[in-house]
């Protein structure tokens, strides 16, 4: 059984990898043991194909991202509560939202150097497209670092793009529907961080 439903799914490996670019945070689970790890940590896509992460040797999930072990990755797009309102048609309530899901084989990478070059590549990515702060490769602080951190690789085995924006609704219903997402996200995160800050 597929679910969520064909509709829902989108396996365009383009499309996959345009939401891991734009939303890095990803959700990292490992299994020891019949017991879960669970990390978040940016991940970025390189140009062969795989996911170049960092992670704190102090941190016990690190044990598990290296020695080709399996992992799951979940990357988190744009989600929101949908109100029947919205439709021209009568409709249920439902929430929308785009989701990744990988299945990998992770490997630690030991140099210090490609390390230092991951670090460095990865801010830049993250500084895209405006680039107002450049980590300089002799940044002391950075170097000082490189001993507390550890670099790892992930092959993708599997992708499974879900992506549920009521596209088994009429034209303008599926429009109205992303219209929505657009405005939720940006309102309910102004509103939260009013509340908690």
């Amino acid at each position: 059984m597929n679910y969520p439903p064909k509709i829902h799914q989108d396996n365009d490996i383009n499309h996959i990898i345009e939401v891991i670019k734009t939303y890095p945070l990803a959700t990292l689970i490992s299994v020891k043991d019949n017991s879960p790890f669970i990390t978040h940590l940016p991940l970025i896509y390189n140009e062969s194909g795989k996911l170049i992460g960092h992670i704190d040797k102090q941190n016990p999930h690190a044990a598990l991202l290296k020695n080709a072990q399996p992992i799951t990755i979940l990357f988190s797009g744009p989600q929101c509560y949908i109100s029947p309102s919205i439709y021209t048609t009568t409709q249920l309530p439902t929430w929308n939202y785009i989701k990744v899901h990988l299945k990998g084989t992770v490997h630690a990478i030991e140099s210090k150097d490609a390390l230092k070059d991951s670090i460095i590549k990865m801010t830049e990515f993250l500084e895209a497209p405006e680039h107002k702060y450049v980590l300089d490769p002799d940044n002391q602080r950075m170097l000082g670092a490189l001993d507390y951190i550890e670099m790892f690789e992930i092959t993708i085995d599997t992708w499974e793009g879900k992506f549920k924006l009521s596209q088994d609704k009429k034209p303008q219903d599926i429009s109205n529907a992303r219209t929505e997402l657009i405005r939720a996200n940006h309102e309910s995160i102004e509103h939260f961080l009013k509340k908690v800050f």
